[in-house]
């Protein structure tokens, strides 16, 4: 068991004597370290620290920041392997997909606003004016335990380059990367206290970094309620937000599309992170009169998702994150077949031989009211819902009927009526005819899914005031 009995402010490791928070191996339910349940008071002091950084960081060269970014980018990259273990065993992905996503795609984010940022117009010319694009200030950086590291970075590199000072507040249930990456930026040339990590619970130390006056803007990622209650708190002295909340997407296969590529692209997608994720295409509506081909071709695709420790190599479906969360989902699949949805594989019991840990059966309902709460309320969890659809219309009308808009797809063997479709969907990315994931193309939703934008160009602007010097 690995003990962290430190927070890293302004620049230091600080010791922690006061309650510690216990991390669960989502694979057996046992601890796996233990961390600091900091304190508003160590909250503070990292603010404190950040604003007194701001001064410097926020003076400084590209070249400069260039520097910095580039030396995380390095250690990020060496130290793969170990970060991506310890994500594998926190939160419960495969450890050969966690390498490639946990750990990889950080290190390409990184790299990514590397070459961005030298590029970056900080001012331009507009008639007479000078218009400059400036730091917002101390940014507070509340980060989820799915893919814990990756949403780190999304914040924490892109605030940085832009000259912004931060302090993190990263998961308790999924923290340890954040202290790795608290000892890699803690041996690089960046200003003590221009980055911090406090960890503990949200009432406490979560509260304290949304309140503060001086946090001039809070990056979040998590659920739409905790996102309500920091839109609340941003109010009381209009601090800039960025939100990127839930979703409950539509994979959308329109009648001539190629329905065995779109189920096994969908159950993919969907199954991903055992479900674990925000994105997720959790809702396949298909033409009526394929709705029971579908279903069998939704079943034939989740046998072949292996469940099993993340650890092991043969595994291609790993535990859920926490008791919580395993538990919470669940409860949906009991709500599905109480709702009366067709369960055409799953259920509510552990896979056999899994009953150790936090795993869920991969679950697929057919038939599935789109009024229901589980094709409107977000599951998080390995579950997908199979809706049937009596014309393009209707299926525009159920593809757009939630609160979210996070994400979508559209499969059709016309490229350009694929294209056509998705640009009716309400919602911030779709994928057409299996896209592939651009890093460098923004991301952020409509409606409860969120507020701002990450990745490339638009995740740095975010952590930018624009001003113009009249000249």
């Amino acid at each position: 068991m690995k003990q962290i009995d430190k927070l890293y402010i302004n620049g230091e490791w600080v010791s922690w004597s006061g309650d510690m928070i216990d991390v669960h191996e989502a694979a057996t339910g046992e601890v796996l370290a233990k961390i600091p349940a900091g304190s508003r008071a160590e909250m503070e002091q990292a603010i404190e620290a950040a604003d007194r950084a701001f001064a410097t960081w926020s003076e400084s060269t590209v070249d400069q920041r260039l520097n910095v970014i580039g030396q995380i980018q390095e250690q990020l990259a060496a130290r793969a392997d170990e970060i991506a273990e310890a994500i594998s065993r926190e939160v419960g992905m495969p450890l050969k997909l966690a390498t490639q996503i946990q750990a990889g795609l950080p290190a390409g984010i990184t790299k990514s606003y590397m070459k961005l940022l030298p590029e970056f117009p900080f001012t331009e010319t507009v008639g007479n004016s000078e218009v400059q694009y400036a730091p917002v200030g101390v940014v507070g950086c509340i980060t989820p335990w799915n893919y814990p590291l990756h949403q780190v970075i999304l914040k924490v590199i892109p605030a940085l380059a832009a000259g912004c000072t931060v302090v993190l507040k990263p998961s308790e249930i999924a923290p340890l990367s954040a202290f790795l990456l608290a000892e890699i930026i803690d041996a690089t040339d960046l200003p003590a206290g221009a980055f911090n990590v406090v960890s503990g619970y949200g009432q406490e130390v979560g509260d304290a970094l949304i309140h503060h006056p001086k946090v001039k803007m809070v990056s979040f990622t998590g659920s739409t309620r905790t996102g309500q209650t920091i839109f609340h708190a941003a109010a009381e002295d209009f601090k800039r937000i960025a939100l990127e909340m839930g979703g409950k997407s539509a994979s959308v296969v329109l009648p001539d599309a190629d329905l065995k590529g779109a189920v096994k692209g969908t159950v993919n997608n969907c199954l991903l992170n055992s479900g674990q994720t925000c994105t997720a295409l959790t809702r396949l509506l298909v033409p009526r009169d394929r709705h029971d081909e579908a279903c069998e071709l939704a079943k034939e695709a989740v046998g072949k998702m292996t469940p099993g420790n993340p650890l092991e190599e043969t595994t291609r479906l790993g535990p859920l994150a926490s008791a919580v969360q395993r538990d919470r989902v669940l409860e949906y699949i009991r709500l599905g077949i109480e709702e009366g949805a067709d369960l055409i594989c799953g259920g509510p019991e552990a896979p056999e031989g899994l009953e150790q840990g936090y795993f869920v059966k991969a679950t697929v309902f057919g038939n599935v009211d789109p009024n229901s709460r589980i094709a409107q309320e977000e599951v998080f969890g390995p579950v997908l819902c199979i809706i049937p659809y009596d014309d393009e219309a209707q299926a525009l009308e159920i593809a757009n009927g939630t609160l979210y808009g996070l994400s979508g797809a559209v499969w059709s063997a016309d490229q350009a009526k694929a294209k056509a479709v998705a640009g009716r969907m309400r919602t911030g990315q779709v994928f057409v005819n299996g896209g592939a994931f651009n890093p460098m193309a923004p991301f952020g939703g409509f409606g409860h899914s969120g507020i701002g934008r990450e990745f490339g160009k638009w995740g740095l602007e975010e952590f930018l005031e624009v001003r113009s010097l009249q000249l």
